[in-house]
């Protein structure tokens, strides 16, 4: 099936997306291009519908208007399709606490069908890849708060997606863990895996997106380099222009929206 992208560069393309809970609206016509091979933040504050936007475009939630195309599948369209070309790490761990490391890995790898000796394989090189291979033999109820997440972004690779979906992965982390984790998404971009990132640390943005969009209210009321959007706010960090941007004069100034929030929990 050829994939019906508009652009064979974009692994994520949406196009006026809508999204209403009986009267309350939580995506506006929002518009989002995501490069292949890159990493863009999805930066806002909570409620602003960063969450809905990841779930619309992993097929878990319905769209109300607009249009949504993922590695080049519509997602109403071909959901299936979308599905079998994405990994999701949401903010709720799908790691089970009883199982060790290796069986939570194994199990993921049965869900992608992959053969026994396939499944091992790709179990020992996630394992390895993340630093776990020491503790995986251990009930994940002993391992740290870092390890546990390195092991759920760990399990959202088993079936090698093309496109992977991070919704505040490090959310709840220390410092140093959320780091190590920073340091893991590098390097899955730099092996050619396209991320879209959904975050409310703006350090977090600055520090690994290739480009940043600021979600407020349902609205993309900013878009660009973390530079360009440094540059043309004419601030000396993200914290400055997600302010400006969310002010009401920013925000009318870049995309009509009314009073919306400053703040960005910490």
């Amino acid at each position: 099936m050829r994939r019906t992208t508009m652009s064979d560069e974009l692994a994520v393309d949406v196009r006026g997306l809508r999204k209403s809970y009986g009267d309350q609206s939580v995506l506006d016509g929002v518009d989002l291009a995501v490069r292949a091979g890159t990493i863009t933040a999805l930066l806002g504050p909570n409620g602003a519908g960063k969450t809905t936007t990841v779930g619309i475009l992993s097929t878990l939630l319905s769209l109300d208007g607009g249009t949504a195309r993922v590695a080049g599948y519509d997602v109403v369209e071909h959901p299936q399709k979308v599905r079998a070309s994405i990994g999701v790490t949401g903010q709720v761990s799908a790691v089970d606490d009883l199982l060790t490391g290796v069986e939570n890995l194994r199990l993921m790898a049965s869900l992608h069908h992959l053969g026994r000796r396939e499944g091992r394989e790709r179990t020992d090189a996630l394992l390895a890849q993340f630093g776990l291979t020491e503790a995986a033999r251990k009930p994940v109820s002993t391992w740290s708060g870092g390890m546990r997440r390195k092991l759920d972004l760990a399990m959202t690779l088993v079936g090698s997606p093309a496109v992977v979906f991070l919704d505040e992965p490090t959310t709840g982390l220390d410092p140093r863990s959320r780091r190590t984790l920073w340091d893991e998404v590098r390097g899955l971009a730099a092996s050619g895996t396209t991320i879209l990132l959904t975050t409310q640390y703006l350090e977090e943005a600055d520090q690994l997106a290739d480009r940043v969009a600021v979600l407020d209210r349902g609205r993309i009321v900013g878009e660009g380099t973390p530079a360009e959007l440094k540059s043309a706010h004419d601030a000396g960090s993200l914290d400055d222009v997600f302010l400006r941007l969310t002010e009401p004069s920013g925000a009318d100034q870049s995309a009509g929206t009314d009073q919306t929030t400053k703040e960005v929990a910490r």
